[in-house]
């Protein structure tokens, strides 16, 4: 199918706009560094990319196992040297009438007695009971209690036979006698044990540790990472400085009465930089901090996760000055207003938040314990975690603007070798749109992809594959029909058409028909700057850009595909958001009427309703919208029918188009753009 990826777009072409290494002027405090013979100096990222690789113990995997396994093949060993059988084997004879026919015979050279039990050695082999038995001298046999012992005993005077006697309670001692009878028992016992702690070490320590705490601790010395490995942020930054001087000398604000907030949320995008934020406050004040994820409390038995909240603030507590940090704090800390369900809610989760909150309350502020909490959903989170007292200050983290995008690329790349034409600057600048992770995904994407092609540097045409790729996705190897080849070039030359010819709308950085992810072709459109807010005549144009493709259908193939489905959504959600999250509609007027995720409001007791009056309202006006926009890009395209034909010939024969060759190919001129103040972000919805 037909997809299109302009709406959203997070990077222009990089090689119309690369700088020759001659025009660009070194900037200071170039992240690379000095130039070394063996390529730039190379400093850890904060992911720890471009550190020395830690050694690993020899034998850190199954060392228990195999220290257990050493221990019973040493028992083994003791227990078969007790029981070790003699040199020659004793056979048991009659008393009467072998014994005493050997005894008479003098065959018999010494005897020894324990009880009524005599063992002894004859002076020549025997085979009993028969002939095929194994010959032996040693014999043992019983002596009968009726038999005469002084008859038997001046016989063996007679005969010269040596005789020796054993007490009965003489034996083995207490401790073999101990091994030998519960030995078994007692080794099963442990190996039982040892394979149940091992199990139950997921579950907090076992049976005994089940409600403790599994925060991770980090130590002062195990945390490097600090502010200076945080770019791009610097409000954020700035706000925390304050946590920082607190835990490092918090008699200065005692002395004045002050308290330092409890608990701090940071709010954000994901890929902002929440964690790695709390993690460098932690560097910065050099105090230890506990992490762990809010998922990890509730476990399937109650009270569990109260039990480790508890326990989680007596530990830190105890090594105060010290730093918490509970992540994706929504998973337990959602709103408990309206809440449906047997027994009124009061699940495991809603335990686990009230001993929170219990503790936030309980715990004296002087202590030294800063609750430091990430989320990117804090409109769903519950209203007493957010009163006063409990987390007193909130800290929203934003994607970065392209001073912020620079600032981030020179912490990732630090760990990165780099050519001499990269240029962090044009990078910063077509990357609109893109958060930390982001730039930390493209810097390994392109290292990645230098380290297949065999460059010894990552040079500027490995960031813009890398960045091509993350965006537009892979390039797929399929072969498309003529007419499937002819239709795509149409879609595309559609959508950047109008985008061409609309007054206000992004230029086009990129038409191209080769195949990438799930989509058989991309129109790229990107700002000259960042932007923040929006409005009403920026977003008709965004639509009638996106409702350009199939369009361009119609008015060639008189019939339209399936390709057209991603607009159609993008188009339907932007439409429904102007008229019920915007306030853009006359007919509906400056009214809410959908959440901030564009869907209808919650419908259990106490959540707004909308009436199935203003819903019908909501509906015409969407249609009302995307019939407008759909009809004005029909009469823009049919009035310049033959401009698509070029452009679509063109990509026929190229299959991608540069920005200028785009433009050029339609016979347009480039409109001089002037960025605007507020910059650029795709509205969300």
């Amino acid at each position: 199918m037909l997809a299109r990826m302009a709406l959203n777009p997070l990077s222009a072409s990089l090689r119309s706009s690369q700088k020759s290494p001659e025009q660009r002027q070194p900037q200071s405090g170039d992240p690379r560094g000095e130039r070394h013979p063996d390529g730039w100096r190379i400093r850890p990222a904060p992911d720890g990319r471009g550190a020395p690789p830690q050694p690993q113990p020899r034998f850190g995997f199954g060392r228990g196992l195999i220290i257990l396994f050493a221990l019973l093949l040493l028992l083994n060993v003791f227990v078969a040297s007790l029981f070790k059988p003699e040199t020659e084997p004793r056979v048991r004879i009659p008393y009467s009438p072998v014994f005493l026919k050997e005894l008479k015979a003098g065959k018999v050279s010494s005897v020894a007695t324990k009880g009524d039990t005599i063992e002894g050695s004859l002076r020549s082999t025997i085979t009993y009971p028969n002939t095929k038995a194994t010959p032996t001298k040693q014999f043992v046999t019983q002596l009968p209690a009726f038999a005469d012992g002084k008859a038997l005993m001046s016989l063996l005077e007679a005969k010269g036979v040596q005789v020796n006697a054993t007490a009965v309670s003489q034996g083995s001692s207490l401790l073999v006698t101990l091994l030998v009878s519960f030995g078994p028992a007692i080794l099963i016992i442990l190996l039982f044990v040892w394979l149940m702690r091992g199990a139950a070490s997921g579950l907090g320590g076992g049976i005994t540790g089940f409600g403790r705490s599994r925060a991770q601790r980090v130590e002062p010395s195990q945390q490097h990472v600090t502010f200076n490995d945080v770019a791009g942020i610097d409000e954020a930054k700035a706000e925390l400085s304050e946590l920082v001087d607190f835990l490092r000398d918090p008699e200065k604000y005692r002395r004045l009465g002050g308290r330092i907030p409890r608990g701090v949320l940071l709010t954000g995008p994901p890929g902002t930089g929440k964690t790695l934020l709390a993690r460098a406050l932690a560097g910065e004040a050099q105090v230890p901090f506990f992490s762990i994820s809010a998922s990890e409390f509730v476990e399937m038995f109650v009270g569990v996760g109260a039990s480790r909240v508890r326990d989680l603030f007596s530990q830190a507590k105890q090594a105060a000055p010290a730093i918490i940090f509970i992540d994706e704090l929504d998973a337990i800390g959602r709103s408990r207003a309206g809440a449906i369900g047997f027994g009124g809610g009061h699940d495991e989760r809603e335990q686990t938040l009230n001993q929170i909150l219990t503790e936030m309350d309980g715990f004296d502020p002087s202590v030294g314990v800063i609750v430091l909490s990430a989320t990117n959903r804090p409109e769903v989170l519950d209203a007493a975690l957010m009163r006063p007292g409990r987390f007193d200050r909130r800290v929203a983290i934003q994607p970065p603007d392209t001073i912020g995008r620079r600032k981030i690329l020179e912490v990732h790349v630090r760990s990165v070798p780099l050519a001499d034409d990269v240029d962090l600057d044009i990078l910063a600048a077509t990357t609109t749109g893109m958060v930390g992770a982001d730039l930390a995904n493209v810097v390994n994407e392109a290292a990645l992809m230098a380290a297949r092609r065999g460059h010894p540097r990552v040079s500027m045409a490995d960031m813009h594959d890398a960045l091509e790729k993350l965006v537009l996705g892979t390039e797929r190897r399929i072969l498309l029909s003529a007419a499937e080849r002819r239709r795509t070039a149409y879609h595309e030359a559609g959508h950047a058409l109008v985008g061409m010819l609309i007054p206000g709308a992004d230029p086009v950085r990129k038409v191209s028909i080769i195949p990438r992810g799930v989509a058989l072709g991309v129109t790229l459109s990107a700002p000259e700057a960042d932007r923040f807010s929006y409005d009403r005549s920026y977003l008709l144009g965004k639509m009638k850009v996106a409702l350009g493709g199939r369009v361009a259908e119609e008015l060639v193939f008189d019939d339209v595909s399936t390709g057209a489905q991603n607009d159609l959504e993008q188009v339907t959600q932007l439409a429904r958001n102007m008229v019920g999250l915007w306030g853009m509609s006359d007919v509906i007027g400056p009214l809410v009427v959908l959440n901030p995720n564009g869907q209808l409001p919650p419908m259990y007791p106490g959540g707004e309703q909308v009436s199935p009056a203003t819903m019908q309202l909501l509906d015409e006006e969407v249609r009302h919208l995307v019939e407008d926009a759909h009809e004005q890009a029909t009469r823009l395209l049919s009035e310049n029918r033959d401009k698509l034909d070029a452009l679509a010939a063109a990509l026929l024969e190229r299959e991608t188009l540069e920005q200028h060759e785009a433009y050029a190919a339609a016979g347009i001129v480039e409109a001089t753009h002037v960025p605007d103040a507020a910059g650029e972000q795709q509205p969300q919805g």
